[in-house]
């Protein structure tokens, strides 16, 4: 109870600092794009102009869209850090609720009880490691090194700037296309982590661009469909069901050699059923849930787990050489 108290406060003054941070950015923002056109302005009449008034102009956009930058880093992490605490806080909510609705139990069936919630806590804490490990490793491949190179292009228009202003054009060209393709992978990279299409326009959208993009990236036919009308659905249920498909498809990606992937969607009245199809290779389904305790699959068991917390239905369906099926089912 204790814990969940103190998630509760942090949640708040999280919150509270992530609003003034944002009324801060739009001034910031603001500044920078004012500060652009001058640098625009004087980069198109460079006859009127000194070096040291376009290294000015350069200076000072470089330097706000660096503090913009490091503020909407800032951002970025508090609004990561506020859903990993409400969905902490949501997690206890319910496991609280569970303990109360747990019935009297004797001692031998306490320990077994415990030793399985045990196991399950290490399996889930081992899942967040390796999520943050390879968190780190996206970003220090992607947008680190991309930013990096940034930082020696910038170096590169310091020194054009006072021996030759007129190449510096050409250089700003391929320095924007450079903070395109940072800002791409980074926009990859927070889609990856938590969608703001699943909070802003639901489910539907956010899977009809996501396996769209799956297909381009993984070089196979993905298709997504809708069979029913489209909808937001209630509670969680949009979040578990983007992950569990997201982590099907991912191990689509990673096992199945598979040509095609399907993702179909099935919205009823007070259903919702997800089903991931594959034309791979397959696999033995009862041997590996049968090793999963002994193994490092947590796909699998991060899929069980996520359909079990919201009371929904997993069911995954292989034969080798026969491809896959996975299929949750939620009821509201």
């Amino acid at each position: 109870m204790g814990r969940l108290v103190a998630l509760e406060n942090a949640t708040a003054g999280y919150e509270a600092e992530l609003a003034e941070t944002e009324a801060v950015r739009f001034q910031l923002r603001d500044r920078a794009d004012e500060a652009d056109v001058i640098r625009r302005h004087a980069i198109n009449n460079l006859w009127r102009f000194t070096p040291d008034d376009i290294n000015e102009a350069l200076e000072t956009v470089i330097g706000l869209r660096g503090d913009l930058s490091v503020l909407e880093e800032r951002i970025r992490h508090a609004t990561e850090r506020l859903a990993e605490m409400r969905e902490e806080r949501e997690f206890l909510t319910r496991l609280l609720r569970a303990v109360d609705e747990l019935p009297a139990l004797d001692g031998a069936t306490v320990d077994e009880e415990a030793a399985r919630f045990r196991s399950a806590s290490r399996q889930v804490f081992q899942i967040i490691e390796e999520e943050r490990m390879r968190i780190a490793r996206d970003m220090h491949d992607g947008p680190a090194q991309s930013l990096a190179n940034l930082v020696l292009q910038a170096e590169v228009l310091e020194r054009l700037l006072s021996r030759d202003p007129k190449l510096v054009v050409d250089e700003l060209a391929d320095f924007k296309v450079g903070v395109r393709d940072a800002l791409e992978e980074t926009r990859d990279l927070i889609f990856d982590l938590r969608p703001m299409t699943l909070d802003d326009l639901g489910l539907v959208p956010t899977l009809r661009k996501f396996v769209k993009e799956f297909g381009d990236k993984s070089a196979l036919t993905a298709r997504f469909h809708v069979v029913g009308e489209e909808r937001r659905l209630p509670g969680n249920y949009e979040a578990v069901l983007f992950r569990i498909i997201q982590e099907a498809l991912t191990n689509v990606r990673k096992h199945a050699h598979a040509r095609t992937a399907e993702v179909t969607l099935t919205l009823q009245a007070n259903r919702v059923v997800a089903v991931v199809k594959d034309d791979g290779e397959g696999f033995d389904v009862a041997a590996t849930e049968a090793r999963l305790g002994r193994t490092r699959n947590l796909g699998l068991i991060s899929m069980r787990e996520r359909a079990d917390l919201e009371k929904g239905s997993l069911e995954i369906r292989s034969q080798v050489g026969k491809g896959t099926e996975v299929r949750v089912t939620f009821d509201y």
